[in-house]
């Protein structure tokens, strides 16, 4: 046989053109399966977004007020509750025109009666809602309490700043309305201000009512109760820590969901924990010098915030406060005993820490907001098998580019592996036996936003 060219040079052409060939099929391969990025960088912008001026401002303005307690003046408009509520209203109305009108401000009322509220009294909550443009249904919430105390919990006069307890939480939550209304996101945002959080935690039940008559699907309650305290009254100081409280079983589980999860797992996985993780994941990701404490605990042992209401209506919930705590300085008459200061001030809040964990809030409300929502409907089976497989609800979300997987140890108190899956509904894990570990599926988006993680079962489901 005559060759008019070298037999190298057609090896050599052969081999050029079948690597080519390979490497546009692999390729194609990896293009067709790659998970999408994990980071959304407007995220980074946004957890520098929030400023400590303008959250002094306005806890001082809040303070101004004299006493907010539930019980206070309602009619002047510089002393008691009814003067902060309307300055709030007017200031999520002032950042709603800055939006061009992206937030929706009302207020949600009731009228209660009670153990420490003993005349028929109406409770208002102040919220703003920003609307999203293609799941409005689907909720994530920031919350902090308007109203203020002193050591009588009936005394409805004396001068009760509530600077840390809880104006800052209140600022927190008008600071993430101005950071994030410069943004358009999927899911609704809801910035509320609750009242009565004192009296008995009025204001959360009356919004978490309000909520089901409008149909909302609350994915994610923040409460932020105290975010302003850095020095403990154990003798730390420290500025780069909080804590997350979430509740393990959720509150509304019925018999028959507690039979399920007591032999299958899952009382350290109900979607309120898994939204803790969710955040916690989310600040070690975009923030720096913050490191959060996840407790397992629903709160501070033998206490109680406005988180509660919203897991009694099953909704997943969390509280979000400064990990040292001084009780010289909540609950307090103004005051000093023995060289001791006694009272909730201004002197007691640092406000780059409030801001800080108002960045907290913002970045895991946004990404939460630009994430799909949560898969529904999972499921798990494997049981005498060397496999594991997990089911869900494909959504028609179109903002939904694939799921993702993951697992754990039993022992582990976070998600620590995960698989990218595609956009399927079942996945099996081979090789990995269901009885040593623990699994979930989070919902991804294109632009590199996750739901948090779904336990399988009613008792990680984030709808119901």
């Amino acid at each position: 046989m005559i060759f008019s060219r070298p037999m190298s040079s057609l090896v050599a052409t052969f081999i050029s053109v079948l690597l080519a060939a390979t490497a546009q099929a692999n390729t194609t391969s990896t293009s067709n399966s790659a998970a999408p990025s994990q980071e959304d960088m407007r995220l980074y912008d946004i957890a520098n977004a929030p400023q400590a001026q303008r959250l002094e401002d306005d806890v001082r303005k809040l303070v101004s007020f004299g006493t907010r307690h539930t019980l206070s003046d309602t009619v002047s408009n510089t002393q008691g509750i009814g003067a902060a509520r309307r300055w709030i209203e007017a200031e999520f109305n002032r950042i709603s025109t800055a939006c061009g009108g992206c937030l929706e401000v009302i207020t949600v009322s009731d009228t209660v009666q009670g153990k420490r509220i003993a005349e028929p009294t109406e409770v208002v909550n102040v919220i703003a809602i920003q609307r999203g443009k293609t799941d409005p249904k689907r909720v994530v919430m920031m919350s902090g309490d308007i109203d203020s105390r002193v050591s009588d919990v009936l005394d409805a006069t004396s001068m009760s700043p509530g600077t840390n307890d809880n104006a800052s939480g209140v600022a927190g939550a008008i600071e993430a309305a101005r950071v994030l209304s410069q943004y358009q996101f999927n899911g609704t945002i809801v910035y509320a201000a609750l009242s009565g959080e004192e009296q008995g935690l009025y204001g959360g039940d009356i919004l978490a009512n309000y909520a089901k008559s409008q149909n909302w699907q609350v994915q994610a309650v923040l409460n932020n109760d105290m975010i302003g305290n850095i020095a403990g009254i154990n003798g730390v100081v420290n500025n780069s820590t909080v804590r997350v409280f979430s509740e393990g079983v959720r509150f509304v589980e019925t018999a028959d969901e507690a039979k399920e999860r007591y032999f299958s797992g899952g009382e350290n996985d109900s979607a309120s924990r898994n939204l803790a993780r969710n955040i916690k994941a989310l600040v070690d990701q975009y923030m720096t010098n913050l490191d959060v404490m996840l407790v397992y605990r629903l709160d501070r042992f033998g206490r109680g915030g406005h988180h509660l209401p919203f897991n009694k209506a099953g909704f997943p919930a969390v509280r979000v406060m400064e990990t040292n705590e001084h009780y010289d300085r909540q609950h307090q008459d103004i005051r000093v005993e023995n060289g001791i200061h006694y009272g909730d001030v201004i002197a007691g809040v640092d406000f780059d820490f409030t801001a800080k964990l108002t960045a907290l809030n913002a970045i895991s409300l946004a990404s939460m907001a630009w994430a799909p929502a949560p898969p529904s409907g999972v499921s798990i089976k494997g049981q005498v098998s060397p496999s594991t497989t997990l089911n869900w609800a494909k959504t028609a979300d179109k903002d939904v580019v694939g799921y993702r997987i993951y697992w754990r140890l039993t022992t582990a108190p976070e998600w620590t592996h995960s698989r990218y899956v595609g956009n399927v509904n079942e996945f099996t894990l081979n090789n990995m036996i269901i009885d040593n570990y623990l699994f979930g599926v989070a919902s991804v988006a294109a632009n590199g936003n996750t739901s948090p993680v779904v336990f399988p079962g009613a008792a990680g489901a984030f709808f119901h």
